[in-house]
């Protein structure tokens, strides 16, 4: 793994968390507990600061950035973003699925307990509403989240890798 300090800041990782040996985190990164950040996944806080709760999975190929002097990212708990997904510069509360490949914005906010589709984009400033899923390019609200697959799928995926980073993790 690459772990940079930029401007006097270097990423902070709270207890249980896996990172893979080719991931990067660079500058003001904050992550909680129980985070896992996968193969080829770049967290660079060198322009702004990025901010992440606890059980949070940034999977394989994900980039997660923001912009110098104006969007910071933060990150709630609970929270898995899927492969190869860009996030630059935005809010994304609890319980939410971000799907692979989407790309989510300056400014946008994702509400708690919502998913974002697969192949999304989310343009600079998009709300998503707490229990929404949205898909689409550009994405847009299709429907309201059932409790049943907000449990289903956001639970699941989120317990999931926390499973299969333990896999990596030195045993004593």
């Amino acid at each position: 793994m690459l772990i940079k300090t930029v401007n006097g800041k270097t990423p902070v990782m709270g207890k249980d968390c896996f990172i893979a040996e080719n991931a990067t985190l660079v500058g003001d990164v904050q992550m909680g507990d129980q985070c896992s950040v996968w193969f080829s996944a770049v967290i660079r806080g060198d322009v702004n600061f990025i901010k992440m709760g606890n059980k949070v999975n940034v999977q394989d190929g994900v980039v997660i950035h923001g912009t110098y002097q104006k969007s910071s990212t933060t990150i709630g708990n609970n929270v898995s973003i899927g492969h190869n997904a860009l996030v630059h510069g935005c809010e994304i509360r609890d319980n939410v699925l971000v799907g692979m490949g989407s790309i989510i914005m300056d400014g946008c906010v994702v509400g708690s307990n919502s998913i974002v589709a697969a192949g999304a984009v989310l343009p600079a400033g998009t709300h998503v509403p707490e229990g929404s899923i949205f898909a689409g390019v550009p994405a847009k609200k299709i429907k309201d989240i059932s409790p049943e697959l907000s449990k289903g799928e956001i639970d699941r995926i989120a317990n999931s890798y926390v499973k299969y980073a333990s896999w990596f993790q030195e045993k004593d």
